[in-house]
């Protein structure tokens, strides 16, 4: 008899023990059907929200707006709008957007490298050439303005617009700022 109970309790605390060092698996907190979801209400309300150079300029002086450059740290240090502030977008999450942009209702100007020609090393084009992969793939631009657009809203920024044209840095009407700024 002792040596029963002593042998399930062995088996429970082995029981135990395998439960506690294997992991439990659970999903990834990934939801492409809920981004699928919200991508044309994005899309509806950021229609409205693309806005040319002079347009542009001209929110990013009234009192309250954000520039915000979601560029890699090193390209905002070298190259940016003047008086841009930046997170970059993989630091993307409630808590960071809130630390640098608490009010929700703020207007937010976004730009990224597809807007601006004539300096391929700051602003580097994010368009696919198949040639350069060797594939039968379509030509397609990949800007950072459309993840970043998408995910503001998702974290619930309504009040963002987007510069729409392609612009020269080279153009007298942008100033840049960094150790790169000419």
């Amino acid at each position: 008899m002792k040596l029963s109970v002593i042998t399930i309790m062995l088996c429970n605390l082995a029981i135990l023990c395998n439960a506690q060092t294997t992991p439990l698996k659970r999903k990834a907190n990934v939801d492409f059907e809920a981004y699928e979801k919200l991508i044309p209400k994005v899309k509806a309300h950021r229609k409205n929200k693309l806005v040319d150079l002079p347009t542009f300029l001209k929110m990013a002086e009234e009192k309250g707006t954000v520039i915000l450059d979601t560029r890699s740290d090193s390209l905002f240090k070298r190259k940016h709008i003047k008086e841009a502030i930046h997170l970059n977008f993989a630091d993307f999450t409630q808590q960071n957007l809130l630390k640098i942009i608490p009010n929700a209702d703020a207007r937010i100007l976004i730009y990224c490298n597809n807007n601006f020609i004539d300096d391929h090393v700051n602003f580097a084009s994010k368009e696919v050439v198949p040639d350069l992969i060797k594939k039968k793939i379509a030509p397609i631009s990949l800007a950072l303005n459309i993840p970043t657009y998408i995910n503001l809203y998702g974290y619930g920024y309504r009040n963002v617009y987007e510069l729409s044209e392609l612009v020269s840095t080279n153009d007298k009407r942008v100033i840049f700022e960094g150790t790169n700024s000419r």
